[in-house]
């Protein structure tokens, strides 16, 4: 794709993104071998294993290219075993957690938005955490669970899980013109910027 784009630190930074786009590369690069589709349009997200006649889902918010890159990461995370589960075996409490609730659910979700923070920084995107507990999130130590991710994210970089630096090398070839894995700059210069626009799952 080729979209306007904006300089800051000098990078160049993509300002219009598809998610369209993503389920073309999601089928291009797993599609096949994984039997899985990549399909937006949802209310909520989720995933529906493969059933013996149909392909899996990984389905995502509306057309939000942010939540199509949580729920990859979802699926990147997620082993063999999970993969035959639906939404991977994993419980999910809707807005209005506890603080308990909610802890459970960031401990969860650190080593997925960790996947999320790569992707983004090879695509390009800014990037920010996603509490996901909308109003209720007062007392939350944001700024713990915002280094915690990034700290996974950096350690990702060094020996990154086979599906997760395809998708990323995919990402970045589309996005920024080369097939590689982001740097630790870039991923902390998308880790840093203010103002992203990208919808979350």
């Amino acid at each position: 794709m080729t979209g306007a784009t904006l300089t800051q630190s000098g990078q160049q930074w993509h300002e219009q993104f598809s998610a369209a786009d993503l389920e073309r590369l999601f089928a291009a690069c797993f599609g096949e071998r994984y039997q899985t589709t990549l399909c937006g349009g949802h209310d909520e997200p989720f995933y529906q294993p493969p059933d013996g006649r149909e392909p899996a889902r990984l389905c995502y918010r509306a057309d939000y290219f942010r939540s199509a890159l949580h729920e990859v990461a979802h699926w990147c995370v997620a082993g063999v075993e999970r993969r035959r589960l639906p939404d991977f075996g994993y419980w999910y409490e809707p807005d209005g957690r506890s603080a308990a609730q909610q802890q459970a659910f960031q401990a969860a979700e650190v080593r997925p938005q960790a996947f999320e923070l790569v992707f983004c920084a090879a695509a390009g995107h800014r990037f920010s955490v996603s509490l996901d507990n909308l109003g209720m999130n007062a007392g939350t130590d944001v700024a713990a669970f915002e280094s915690r991710v990034f700290e996974v994210a950096q350690n990702l970089l060094d020996a990154p899980p086979k599906r997760m630096a395809q998708w990323a090398r995919c990402l970045s070839g589309h996005y920024r013109g080369v097939a590689m894995m982001p740097s630790p700059a870039l991923l902390e210069e998308v880790f840093h910027a203010l103002g992203g626009t990208g919808q979350q799952a």
